[in-house]
């Protein structure tokens, strides 16, 4: 059975698919009360599961009438991936970052979930215990050479 976190990321990303704007406005305290849990549940939700490395551009706008505005960016086309994943993964990336590109690529469907599971054991810092910051180079050449694989199937 789902827990709370993943309940509420479900529903938002429903709730996005539905928007013919790309993007939705929610009221906090709305949702909490929807999901009967805390508010600063729905801020943990919104901050690690809705980042820009997963593919979200988060807004907020605090006091009296705020909002909290979720907007999913698209990846076009491959080509826009390719340049995305240099810009993204540069000479070095660490782990989260690295994790939240797979992500992305796996919600825009240019990755299975297979592949995405794959990739994240393979640039896990428990596969590659060395120090940092060559485990953080590493882990970047392995991501794009695998990425360029995958992508040009």
């Amino acid at each position: 059975m789902p827990n709370i976190t993943d309940l509420i990321e479900l529903y938002l990303k429903q709730v996005l698919q539905s928007s013919s704007e790309g993007s939705i406005e929610i009221q906090r305290n709305d949702l909490a009360d929807k999901f009967s849990c805390v508010p600063s549940q729905i801020n943990y939700v919104i901050s690690t599961r809705f980042t820009l490395e997963k593919g979200y551009y988060v807004e907020s706008k605090r006091g009296g009438g705020g909002y909290i505005r979720i907007q999913q960016v698209s990846l076009p086309s491959l080509e826009a991936v390719q340049r995305h994943i240099q810009q993204t993964v540069g000479d070095q990336i660490d782990q989260t970052a690295a994790e939240g590109l797979i992500y992305q690529l796996e919600e825009a469907r240019f990755l299975t979930v297979r592949e995405s599971n794959l990739l994240k054991a393979a640039v896990s810092r428990d596969v590659l215990a060395v120090k940092l910051p060559l485990r953080d180079e590493i882990r970047a050449k392995l991501m794009k050479a695998m990425l360029v694989a995958l992508l040009l199937k």
